[in-house]
């Protein structure tokens, strides 16, 4: 099932035409996307019910984040690999979190304005939370999963690293805009391989990131299993859950966002993002 808020109101698509979930089932469930996350197990069974499978054709710009209002946003660094290796970092022993704040939530047809000179990009495969999880298993962690998305962790690493040995991952990565989401939300049995799934990030013509999430050195089960040991997570949260290599700070010479880029963010089974970059004015230059 393909999940979508289409101008404001739940979409589900039945082959290939789009479903105002609201007009479908006479009020059942609110036209808010935010509203199905609390009642998952039983919206999913309406989905399964009238057929719901797959996407359909809507421009982006009708289009908003899949989880508009999540309560908590997680994110995951060093979970690649790669990546550690090309920041020079240490492999984990276990998962290194930190929060994106959730007012820097956005949808696929988003600007963003870049609020500083040293702003990067991170291509990430989000996880959309959909039941209350705490002290769960990684063999239970896809039974909690509503869905998969699209997510961009766009990060200003002047402010992230800053009074080091302290870093301000969160804020660094937490001004408006710098947490693209979508298109839509994409339930998991929609996948070939839930956990082998294929991204490509690409700035403007060029291929930035592309790797596969079967490189992930902590999967999404045991993402969900280790943060439920400490937190609830809740219906409707977002789990970043890491970028490969390719980003700009760990290039040599370093390179950054620059007003009038197009940042496009594809995740294979899911579709893309396509975020329009400008600078406080609005302008793209």
């Amino acid at each position: 099932m393909f999940v979508a808020s289409v101008r404001g109101r739940l979409t589900v698509f039945v082959d290939g035409t789009s479903v105002d979930v609201a007009d479908a089932n006479q009020g059942r469930f609110s036209a808010n996307i935010a509203d199905i996350y609390p009642v998952w197990d039983e919206f999913r069974e309406w989905g399964n019910e009238v057929g719901a499978s797959g996407s359909g054709d809507v421009p982006a710009e009708r289009l908003g984040p899949p989880s508009p209002h999540p309560s908590q946003v997680f994110a995951i660094s060093l979970n690649y690999s790669d990546h550690a290796e090309e920041a020079n970092l240490a492999i984990p022993d276990f998962p290194s979190v930190f929060t994106k704040f959730p007012s820097c939530i956005g949808g696929p047809a988003d600007h963003v304005i870049l609020a500083r000179p040293t702003t990067d990009w991170e291509l990430e495969l989000v996880v959309v939370i959909g039941r209350s999880a705490h002290n769960i298993s990684p063999a239970q962690g896809w039974d909690y999963v509503a869905g998969l998305t699209i997510g961009q962790d766009i990060s200003d690493r002047t402010l992230q690293l800053a009074g080091m040995p302290y870093p301000q991952f969160s804020l660094g990565k937490s001004f408006p805009g710098y947490g693209p989401t979508g298109p839509w939300l994409v339930t998991p049995d929609e996948l070939p391989n839930r956990d082998d799934i294929g991204l490509r990030c690409t700035l403007d013509d060029e291929v930035v990131q592309d790797f596969r999430t079967s490189k992930l050195i902590f999967p999404i089960p045991d993402l969900i299993a280790h943060l439920s040991t400490v937190v609830e997570l809740r219906p409707g949260d977002l789990i970043f859950t890491g970028t490969s290599s390719g980003v700009g700070f760990a290039r040599d010479p370093k390179r950054f966002l620059s007003p009038g880029q197009l940042l496009t963010s594809e995740i294979e089974g899911i579709g893309t993002l396509h975020t329009k970059l400008v600078d406080g004015s609005g302008a793209t230059k």
